[in-house]
């Protein structure tokens, strides 16, 4: 058995590397704040994030398989059945679920997430997105804190939050790119509230009053989840809390980035730069979180 063990958390650390890559390259945000972690934290949390970035891909790609959803299934099922297919981050999320004890309803709600995403569908209410947003972006939040060793609900819910909020201020920021690919997440009855067509702005998606209020809106909202999920941060673990009061910044600062370039995120997309990622690991691991 110690054997076995030692053989397992080989495999774990080579596919970990393929993992970091994949990280590294697609999701600078997380990647910046998941340095301040505990290695074992930060090493289970970038094979989590690994995976739901390789599925993410498989379901954004316009040449993926009518049956993608059932590829992405199927690989749930080995994956519980630890015997993961041969890909580095389905093998390394094998042992980041039966190590952790990762409920695969939480799972199985993110594909349903990327399941609507295939579909095409788009959200009439700003509680329809949320909804959507609690699928793709919650759950994720939810995972994290159970790799982390909570399972309190108060804090899980303030995690859920935290994910939503992440997933809101990502389509602040991609509107433009989105409509041009034919996809639509802003809410539609917002949208119709400032005498915009949703159909007929998807054809022509050019920038305006209107498309700015809405981006304002919706920044505004997922400030307020911002506000509320800073509350579950002292319920982490002490070597844990930078990091995501870190990521938290991170995402937040997209959205003052929006901001000042006059709500437009049609013709330019709003980043934050690896400097300013590294001054806000800095300011908060010397604050009070430690």
């Amino acid at each position: 058995m110690h054997d076995r063990a030692i053989t397992t958390e080989f495999g774990f650390q080579i596919d970990l590397q393929s993992c970091e890559n994949l990280m590294r390259d697609g999701s600078k945000s997380f990647f910046s704040a998941s340095r301040i972690l505990p290695s074992k934290i930060r090493d289970s949390a970038i094979a989590l994030y690994a995976f739901c970035r390789l599925l993410d891909d498989m379901v954004d790609d316009p040449n993926a398989p009518d049956n993608v959803i059932e590829q992405i299934e199927y690989r749930l099922d080995r994956i519980y059945a630890q015997n993961p297919v041969d890909i580095p981050a389905d093998r390394a999320l094998a042992i980041v679920v039966e190590r952790f004890l990762i409920p695969r309803d939480i799972l199985e709600a993110l594909v349903e997430g990327f399941r609507w995403d295939r579909s095409g569908r788009q959200y009439h209410t700003i509680d329809d997105l949320c909804t959507y947003g609690a699928r793709v972006a919650s759950t994720v939040g939810a995972m994290m804190t159970l790799i982390m060793g909570v399972r309190d609900r108060a804090v899980l819910e303030r995690a859920c939050e935290l994910g939503l909020a992440m997933q809101l201020t990502n389509i602040a920021r991609d509107v433009g790119e989105d409509a041009r690919n034919q996809r639509l997440y802003l809410p539609r009855e917002w949208l119709e509230a400032e005498n915009i067509d949703p159909d007929l702005w998807l054809q022509n998606p050019i920038f305006n009053d209107g498309i700015s209020r809405v981006t304002q809106r919706l920044i505004e909202y997922a400030d307020q989840l911002y506000e509320r999920s800073s509350d579950g941060i002292a319920g982490l673990p002490r070597n844990c809390r930078s990091a995501i009061a870190s990521a938290s910044l991170v995402y937040s600062e997209i959205s003052r980035q929006i901001e000042r370039q006059g709500m437009d995120s049609i013709s330019k997309r709003a980043i934050v730069s690896k400097q300013e990622k590294n001054i806000f690991n800095f300011k908060i691991a010397s604050y009070n979180y430690l």
